[in-house]
């Protein structure tokens, strides 16, 4: 691992109880860090130096879980030194070099897997499948509410620090790429950092996508909402014990006794299928582990993280021009 700062320890707990995998480095510049961790790995080589990590033949592959804008440059220098990388959200600070990753990737013949965690979790997954199987109908909007009284941050916004989580979600469950993108957002604590943004996608089927991301709110809250022609869906995940929730409510077309066409609503069953309660960080890492023993593509691979930072890039395009819609435009590395 590289990293084990605020994230970092997550990855390195679960890692380390994986069957079969070996917890065999980890690089971090403090020394104060390190000395804190060889306590709890005593097992676990620790260095200042990324190079040493790079030049053991027996390592497989390496976790980053560094500070975002340490992200692509640390990547490139694993692919290019044949290691499989993990990258955490986001894969990197623009497109070009979220491209470049999946180019070296490539090249290199090594499996590239980014952290969104959230394409793990199995509500989520379940969601998905609802969507793809056509229970929810056609899928008019989703929105998605990710805020707390959280860790202000001087490195990068509510939309690139929250806002990677749910971008990953929208496009995950849409299964398409939206056109366009705009944003509008505020800098209460800190000036340029923008603590509150408000996102807003257009997909080409017409499905719609709203954001609402902050740090500065007195409620957490972490909900996905999906608007279905047939049935609408929410996803809590501050719920305990309902993570997902499924409403048979919506609209139907009937004539009325003069002819004219009337819309009458609809509110049938509310229910909550069962969701395991896997950790999602657990089912990530293992899936990272499983790809680096198979060759298999990972479902959050280099080219999804490029697509996210694709769309991130274009709200914050917007939120440079005070809101201004700015196209998405088509990913230059086909998948």
């Amino acid at each position: 691992m590289v990293g084990i700062g605020y994230w970092g320890p997550n990855i390195a707990r679960n890692l380390h109880a994986i069957e079969g995998c070996e917890l065999a480095w980890i690089c971090d510049a403090s020394e104060e860090m390190r000395a804190k961790w060889q306590g709890v790995y005593p097992d676990t080589r620790f260095t200042p130096e990324l190079d040493d990590l790079l030049a053991d033949p027996e390592l497989d592959a390496i976790a980053i879980t560094s500070p975002v804008p340490t992200h692509a440059t640390l990547a490139k220098q694993v692919l290019a030194a044949g290691k499989h990388a993990f990258v955490e959200k986001p894969l990197a600070q623009n497109v070009a070099d979220a491209e470049d990753l999946v180019a070296a990737a490539a090249e290199n013949d090594r499996v590239l897997m980014v952290g969104h965690l959230l394409e793990y979790h199995p509500a989520i997954i379940q969601l998905r499948e609802m969507i793809h199987s056509g229970e929810l109908g056609d899928v008019q909007y989703i929105y998605g509410q990710r805020l707390n009284l959280g860790r202000i941050r001087a490195d990068e916004n509510a939309l690139w620090s929250l806002g990677a989580h749910d971008v990953s979600v929208l496009l995950s469950l849409a299964g398409e790429l939206p056109v366009e993108a705009s944003a509008r957002g505020q800098a209460y604590i800190q000036e340029g950092v923008e603590d509150v943004v408000f996102g807003y996608l257009q997909f080409p089927s017409g499905m719609a996508g709203h954001l609402h991301l902050s740090w500065l709110d007195p409620h957490k809250m972490r909900k996905m909402t999906v608007v279905g022609a047939d049935k609408m869906a929410v996803l809590d995940d501050m719920d305990m014990d309902r993570k997902l929730t499924i409403y048979d409510k919506g609209f139907e077309a009937q004539t009325s006794a003069y002819g004219d066409r009337e819309y009458v609503s609809r509110s049938g069953t509310i229910y909550s299928p069962p969701t395991p309660s896997q950790e999602p960080l657990r089912i990530e890492c293992e899936h990272f582990i499983d790809c680096v023993r198979t060759g298999d593509t990972p479902r959050s691979d280099g080219h999804n993280g490029a697509r996210v930072v694709r769309v991130l890039e274009a709200l914050q395009s917007s939120l440079d021009a005070g809101g201004a819609p700015q196209p998405v435009g088509e990913p230059a590395v086909s998948a």
